[in-house]
């Protein structure tokens, strides 16, 4: 037996609120709306034209710092706070959400070369160009009470590098050799090294915790177990590499930063060649961070910009810069996916939204609609001439655009000698290079 019931869903044609619009009931059969497509691609490219208009990512400066901004370090469990290191010593604590500076201590003589919050939160570590490291309360001292120390370790040559295990209290160090180190003892628990100078950054594996992976001045990137006695593996590239960035969702996957303008995404389990090569910069690429999220990650570099890449995109969806910024020394995203910041060598700390035309504050659920709507519009109309202009267009500054227009015309020139060269060469003689093979020298292990 057939029951057939009448089914009204009140949320179809009620109003949240007296002063709202009434609900129209709305037939979603295509054959009553012939000219559909035609309107959506009016809305996507209106979407678009005024997420351009809307979009104003620069948010504040911090200012304070009498040197160059050399390192920062989030808290691990205050969104609000942030650290930073100058090329003076001087160490300043800052509170976001008031964009003023509520500590500032000098902790070290010469450069602050790195600095990390420990897991917990409650102290962190600095290392500096006066060979110690020292540990510091988070909170500040009271009324009467001396900026001291909680700890200090004196070491025996420079150290570049600094990061702390995620669950432990260990930390680990880089300089002539990698350290790691237990917050309890005065000398390193393990030392690595590969028959190598110097070592300018090392960074644990936030989800494999036991990982770690350091950046060498013989253009290597080494990679190692803090269970074994010796290194794992390491590439050697053309190039040397400033920093890397382990993928905070994917442990495999790590990100670095490189003197060839571009930036390489990594699978440790095969280092043949990068994943992704990523380029955009016009010059060297000095720190990278990613995204709590790990879909994204942005690159701060000498050429006075800095700029978000798709984890597996090529390019750049954005960049970031102002008249007054100078070489971006040193980026951070913060814990909440929410917003970037960025230390420069005019020693500003400067404020940035993650995506430039998201509105700040308060969203209400038909603002929430909307914005979803014209999402979906813009991914489904992204690939038609007029929208991806409008979307691609960024404003460069003079310098950039130039730079980055000759290294176009001079990768053209070295495409074309090449197929030149095969043309008139025995078959087999010059063989076919990948872009992402042109990079990498050799793999040790």
């Amino acid at each position: 037996m057939k029951v057939k019931v009448l089914s009204r869903n009140p949320d179809d044609y009620v109003r949240e609120t007296k002063h709202d619009i009434q609900r129209v009931p709305r037939n979603y059969d295509p054959t009553l709306h012939p000219f559909e497509v035609g309107r959506e691609y009016t809305r996507a490219l209106n979407a678009t034209k005024l997420e351009r208009v809307l979009a104003k990512p620069f948010l504040a400066s911090l200012d304070g710092h009498r040197d160059g901004v050399n390192c920062m370090a989030k808290h691990t469990t205050s969104l609000s706070t942030l650290l930073s290191g100058s090329c003076d010593g001087e160490v300043k604590v800052w509170n976001l959400t008031k964009r003023e500076c509520v500590r500032t201590l000098q902790a070290h003589e010469g450069f602050v070369r790195a600095m990390v919050v420990r897991y917990c939160g409650t102290s962190f570590f600095t290392v500096g160009d006066d060979k110690t490291i020292k540990q510091w309360k988070m909170e500040a001292p009271g009324y009467g009470e001396e900026e001291e120390p909680l700890n200090t370790i004196l070491g025996k040559t420079v150290f570049t590098g600094l990061d702390h295990h995620r669950k432990e209290g260990v930390f680990a160090t880089c300089g002539q050799q990698v350290d790691i180190w237990d917050e309890q003892r005065s000398t390193p628990i393990r030392s690595f090294s590969w028959g190598v100078d110097s070592f300018s950054s090392v960074r644990f594996n936030p989800v494999e915790t036991e990982l770690l992976g350091s950046c060498a001045s013989d253009r290597s990137i080494v990679l190692y177990d803090m269970r074994e006695s010796a290194p794992l593996k390491k590439v050697i590239m053309t190039m040397r590499t400033n920093t890397l960035c382990w993928n905070p969702m994917e442990a495999f996957y790590f990100t670095c930063a490189n003197e060839d303008y571009n930036l390489y995404t990594y699978d440790m389990r095969y280092l043949e060649k990068p994943i992704t090569v990523h380029m955009d910069h016009v010059s060297a690429v000095l720190d990278v961070d990613y995204s709590p999220t790990g879909e994204e990650f942005v690159s701060a570099s000498f050429d006075k910009t800095i700029r978000i890449f798709p984890k597996s995109g090529g390019h750049s969806r954005e960049v970031y810069h102002t008249k007054r910024m100078q070489h971006v020394i040193c980026v951070k995203w913060s814990a909440d996916n929410k917003y970037i910041l960025s230390g420069s060598d005019e020693m500003n700390i400067r404020l940035w939204k993650a995506k430039a035309a998201e509105k700040l504050g308060v969203v209400s659920t038909r603002e929430k609609e909307a914005i979803n709507y014209n999402e979906k519009l813009k991914e489904k109309f992204q690939h038609h001439p007029q929208i991806r202009r409008i979307a691609r267009h960024r404003h460069l500054p003079k310098n950039v655009h130039r730079q980055s227009k000759e290294l176009r015309i001079m990768k053209e020139a070295r495409r074309r000698k090449e197929i030149n060269v095969r043309k008139h060469s025995k078959a087999g003689t010059v063989p076919v290079v990948s872009e992402k093979e042109k990079h990498v020298v050799t793999v040790v292990k």
